[in-house]
Parts: structure tokens; sequence; C-alpha cells
């Protein structure tokens, strides 16, 4: 059975392999961000994730990842990475981070958090419009609530966007984390 970092970097593999250089200025649902933005923070993330569940630490501060060339090339290098990371067996059972300790069970989740929504916001921004599948979007969306504060989220996350009863679980996890539904 797959994991969830699996079903996520499955999922955001498959968004971010339809960007090429034309679609890296476009717009995403990440106000004032096009796509180039979000994927160099996405994968200077990844880059942070990475860090921890290969060495059992993060350093606070990044040493400022110059954007590549493509940007989409390497988003999907490092999730592929982070997921041989979390296989393998020499992975730590729990990252340093400042003066806290964080079990890699939850970097993990992180992690899944973190490429699954930023997939469902390239996905977005090159109108593809995938949703995250529902599955995981209602597990990711239960993490979520744990993991992701209703006060104090900004810069980091938008405040809740409020969505219709029926809305499916992909468009409940992206308003929960502040994302538009559609693009103007």
């Amino acid at each position: 059975m797959a994991t969830m970092l699996e079903l996520s970097a499955c999922y955001a593999i498959g968004a971010v392999g339809e960007v090429g250089p034309e679609l890296l200025s476009r717009p995403t649902p990440c106000t004032g961000w096009d796509l180039r933005m979000l994927l160099d923070h996405a994968n200077e993330s990844l880059a942070a994730l990475l860090e921890g569940m290969t060495g059992g630490k993060v350093a606070l501060t990044s040493p400022g990842l110059a954007s590549a060339a493509d940007p989409a090339l390497v988003f999907r290098d490092r999730a592929s990475r982070l997921l041989c990371a979390s296989d393998d067996p020499g992975c730590p059972v729990s990252v340093a981070i400042a003066d806290r300790s964080v079990p890699v069970s939850v970097m993990t989740a992180m992690a899944s958090i973190e490429i699954a929504v930023h997939g469902w916001d390239v996905s977005q921004a090159c109108g593809q419009r995938l949703p995250v599948p529902p599955g995981l979007a209602a597990d990711l969306l239960e993490l979520c609530v744990l993991l992701v504060p209703r006060a104090g989220r900004y810069p980091l996350f938008g405040a809740p966007v409020p969505v219709p009863p029926s809305a499916s679980p992909s468009d409940r996890l992206a308003a929960f984390l502040g994302r538009a539904l559609s693009l103007s």
C-alpha cells in the first residue's frame, strides 16, 4: 500500500511534468506569485526537508538557492529524492530544528502536505485543474488541522477560504490553506 508521501509525490510530479519554460510567468493561486517563484519556494522547502530526512537536522537559514534554469525538473528530482530518503532504513527517527526535535513521522507528514499542495498550485497555474486524489486530500486535511495553526498563519498560509458544503476534499484542502479555487 502506498504511503501518503508516495501518493503526494506521484500526484505533484505528474502536475509539475506539464511545466515548461513558457509557463513560468503564469500566476498561481498564491497572490502575487508566478509559477517560477512558487517552484523556487517549493524547491527550497524540499531541500530543507531532504536535509532533515537525510542528515537529521534542518538549518534555520538557507544559503539562498539560486533559481534553476528548469525549476520543474529540480522539483521532480527533489520530490523523488525525498521519497527515496523516507524509505531509507538509515533515515533518522527525529530531526533537529533549532532547539527542538521533531519525529521524522511529522517531517514526512509536512513533506506530504508541502508536495501535494504545491502540486495543486502548479496544476491550477498550468490550467490542468487536477484535484488532489480524494482519499489523499482528506488525509492531508486531517493533518493540516493538526499542523497548521488557525491563528498566526501569515505569511506561511493565508486565512481559510470559504467553500460550499459540496466542495471536494481537494477543494477543502486548498481552501483550508488559503488558496482561492480559481485563477482570474
